[in-house]
């Protein structure tokens, strides 16, 4: 009978568990209010900042879609999208590199930590990790992404970790009380 195979750890290989000693995965549930949280932080200020971007104005016109698509108020609903990516993505690499914490992850004691030894994400991982996390999402997928980022999270094993997590190579635990 052959020996069992070497157990999983890491990216790529076998060996020690990455997470040996470090604090349990976050609970999907906790990530997911998290998450919902930090939408909000940024979306509230984000709908008032865009009252003078006339973004509202396409979904209370009776036009059809050619006329709402060629309306872009001389390039202003433009600028406000770019606005919108710079907020979500740079609040979730901002906060996550200073502390591996958004605000919704501090509030539930949640943080994001480098797979490979726990630290917290230096800002070329957290960058990659908010740009894998927000931009399909505010370009072209509001809806998918995230359910598709979800389904990943559910299923993936041994980390439970989202395309964004696997990109920059960190995980989300629990904060030790």
């Amino acid at each position: 009978m052959p020996p069992p195979p070497p157990q999983y750890g890491g990216y790529g290989g076998y060996g020690a568990d990455p997470l040996a000693g470090m604090p349990p995965l976050a609970e999907p549930v906790r990530r997911i209010a998290a998450r919902v949280l930090d939408w909000l932080i940024v979306a509230i200020p984000l709908a008032i900042i865009g009252i003078p971007f006339h973004i509202y104005e396409r979904v209370t016109r009776n036009d059809d879609w050619n006329n709402a698509v060629n309306s872009f108020n001389g390039g202003s609903q433009l600028i406000f999208q770019l606005i919108t990516i710079v907020a979500y993505v740079g609040y979730d690499a901002v906060m996550v590199a200073q502390k591996g914490q958004t605000l919704g992850k501090k509030w539930l004691k949640l943080r994001v930590a480098m797979l490979n030894d726990g630290s917290t994400p230096p800002m070329n991982a957290s960058l990659v990790r908010a740009f894998v996390l927000w931009l399909p999402a505010l370009i072209c997928c509001a809806c998918l992404w995230p359910l598709l980022l979800l389904i990943l999270i559910l299923l993936d094993k041994p980390y439970k970790q989202g395309l964004h997590d696997k990109a920059a190579k960190t995980v989300v635990v629990t904060v030790p009380h």
